[in-house]
């Protein structure tokens, strides 16, 4: 301990020379896991129109993937801790790559339903372990915070991405090929891993928390069932009613069974600390809002103002630009002197105003000057946001749980994509219902009053999502009391492991 003052750590002398390229290799299996929550949503008119899909069932498209990836993301921490991160992340690629195969070649929409679930099971598997990995790879405080930006900038940016992806994909090939695009990225990310990642060995002998999977997945499975049905059925519904009360108790009881269990999924310290509490919570908010957005505007610029799927596409690039500026060169340099809730709050701030100026489009709307802005703000505001969510909660975390702590960041994520997609198109569907029957008294203006129907309904659910994120700048204004690295205690020693 000799040339370090009392404690600090030493400095790192088994330094991976070859880190930063292990980085783009987590990096771009980070990436693929993002961006396939959205790459579908510009192909999903396509798929909706050649599977014979109907617009109440559509959004299972994206809620399969995000609800079993969301679901299932703590049992797939929990392995990456006890098994070894890299052999898991090899295995997570493989699985995914194997799951879009089939989706690729659905021919019915409950084939593509199952294959978008499966990917969602390998990619729980797979996120936690690259987050993990990116964790244990990066120690040094300043290193640590460089590739966190760039974490953070692919995890906003990703679904983003995804759109233009998805944009060009469909419309010079086909649909499917959203899906069969993650075959070729997955065989590099697997050469690349084998290559240049390596991994301490897990805790064999541990045993996984089965009834944990069951009361947790089971709980959030409930819950968005039950807000998906809320559309055809109407709120008051008892089957809804009945299962909005099984995913409460569920997600109730699975609370309860941590505390008791011998190997918790979900270790109550991990989230007993009031910084890493708010920093998923905040992700959640935050997520419910965007995913929301990201299929109200796909079909906003597809169905209404009638974009070809490129173009589509290219009309989400200012928000990826906004999200990789506001991550990379704005959270990135800033985290160190000013703390992350400086950072968060104001971020989800601007994303919420940004929500607000969208609530203006109408079907005549113009791209320059009532989208585009809104798209700047809101990625601008995820960009301030996400960067500090992910060093904040992985910051200090002893290495047994590194993976369900990652874990658990990725579940916020996940888990709010699910119920944002689920909550807003309810929401949106049923006003537009509303609205096309109140306002349908001349036959000759039928496709008139859809549009503006369809339009009023994603304005509401807009609304409710700009208010959604003010929540998430509360939350993170008031819960996340950390001190940047500079002024006081770094954030990135780890903590003692607790005691058994």
């Amino acid at each position: 301990m000799s040339g370090t003052r009392t404690g600090e750590p030493a400095a790192p002398t088994d330094v991976d020379p070859r880190r930063w390229w292990g980085l783009m290799v987590i990096a771009l299996a980070q990436l693929m896991v993002v961006l396939d929550a959205t790459i579908v949503n510009i192909a999903l008119p396509s798929a909706q129109r050649a599977l014979g899909m109907s617009d109440a069932n559509r959004q299972w498209v994206i809620t399969a993937y995000t609800l079993a990836f969301g679901g299932l993301l703590l049992l797939g921490g929990r392995i990456a801790d006890l098994v070894g991160r890299k052999r898991t992340f090899v295995i997570g690629l493989i699985g995914f790559a194997t799951a879009s195969a089939l989706g690729g070649a659905a021919t019915t929409p409950a084939m593509l339903f199952g294959a978008r679930a499966l990917q969602g099971v390998f990619a729980a598997v797979l996120a936690p372990s690259a987050l993990s990995l990116l964790t244990t790879t990066f120690t040094d405080p300043r290193e640590r915070g460089k590739a966190f930006g760039i974490y953070g900038a692919l995890a906003g940016s990703g679904a983003a991405v995804g759109f233009i992806v998805g944009g060009v994909l469909t419309e010079y090939l086909n649909w499917r090929w959203c899906l069969y695009v993650n075959i070729p990225v997955a065989v590099a990310a697997v050469i690349g891993a084998f290559t240049l990642l390596h991994d301490r060995p897990g805790h064999n002998g541990a045993r996984l928390d089965v009834p944990g999977v069951l009361l947790g997945c089971g709980g959030l499975v409930a819950l968005v069932y039950g807000l998906s049905e809320a559309q055809p059925r109407g709120w008051t519904d008892p089957l809804v009613l009945a299962l909005f009360a099984a995913g409460v108790v569920l997600l109730t009881v699975f609370m309860w069974w941590q505390t008791r269990a011998p190997v918790p999924l979900l270790p109550p310290h991990v989230i007993r600390d009031r910084n890493r509490a708010g920093c998923f919570l905040t992700m959640m908010l935050a997520v419910i809002g965007m995913f929301g957005m990201f299929l109200f505007m796909t079909y906003y610029l597809q169905v209404v103002l009638g974009y070809s799927p490129v173009r589509t596409g290219l009309a989400f690039l200012p928000l990826t630009a906004s999200i990789v500026i506001g991550s990379t060169q704005i959270s990135a340099r800033l985290l160190r002197r000013v703390g992350p809730r400086m950072l968060m709050a104001p971020g989800m701030l601007l994303a919420s105003g940004g929500m607000v100026v969208l609530t203006r489009m109408t079907v005549h709307s113009h791209y320059v000057s009532e989208i585009l802005p809104a798209l700047v703000l809101m990625g601008l505001g995820m960009g301030l946001t996400f960067m500090p969510v992910f060093s904040t909660a992985t910051a200090g975390v002893a290495p047994r749980d590194s993976g369900v702590t990652s874990a658990t960041v990725n579940t916020s994520q996940q888990v709010g994509g699910s119920v944002g997609t689920a909550l807003l198109n309810t929401v949106a569907t049923s006003t537009s219902a509303s609205y096309i029957t109140s306002h349908l008294t001349d036959p000759s203006r039928r496709v008139s009053v859809v549009r503006e129907g369809i339009v009023h309904g994603y304005t509401v659910a807009i609304w409710l999502a700009a208010g959604i994120m003010l929540l998430a700048a509360l939350v993170a204004g008031l819960m996340v009391t950390a001190k940047a690295p500079d002024h006081g205690p770094p954030a990135d020693r780890p903590v003692p492991e607790p005691v058994a």
